[in-house]
């Protein structure tokens, strides 16, 4: 699994990072800026000790980041504050199932159509049962939504839309 993101409380790190503490079988790498708050400190001393956890500083390079995402299994989104997340859509864009924290704009930027969870309880049941997900086929489908959904001809269009209606 995959994540990148800034690390903040309001993206629920706390939280993805206990249930994939407990779930010894399933791999997560995060990549984010650890150091630069008491909570990025905190959480990477606490879970820097298991081994199914790779947590790595930030990288920017954006061709790196596909590739390294586009080696996982899926995208983990714990955004909990905020809208139309890049970092969701780029994984989209590449097809990569998604598990996301199950809020408003999370669930209207993947169309409904992702994995959600809300607490530690319900992501780690999903990560037990991650084999019986149905995940290529999810991924397919986040791929299409993107494509369909996310690109600058069709978010152009709606915005002409919008002003031109005013």
């Amino acid at each position: 699994a995959f994540k990148v993101c800034r690390i903040e409380p309001e993206n629920n790190l706390d939280m993805i990072l206990e249930a994939f503490s407990i779930t010894p079988t399933v791999n997560l790498v995060i990549i984010g800026n650890w150091n630069k708050s008491e909570y990025g400190i905190k959480l990477k001393k606490q879970y820097s000790k298991f081994k199914n956890l790779y947590l790595l500083a930030p990288i920017y390079e954006q061709n790196m980041l596909n590739q390294i995402r586009s080696n996982c299994t899926f995208y983990v989104h714990g955004h909990s504050a905020g809208g139309t997340n890049p970092s969701l859509v780029e994984a989209m864009y590449l097809g990569l199932p998604i598990l996301a924290f199950g809020v408003d704009f999370n669930r209207e930027t993947t169309y409904n159509q992702a994995i959600y969870f809300n607490t530690v309880t319900e992501l780690t049941e999903l990560l037990n049962g991650v084999n019986n997900l149905g995940l290529a086929a999810l991924g397919e489908q986040m791929k299409v939504i993107a494509e369909e959904n996310y690109t600058w001809r069709v978010v152009s269009d709606k915005y002409k839309h919008i002003f031109s209606s005013k």
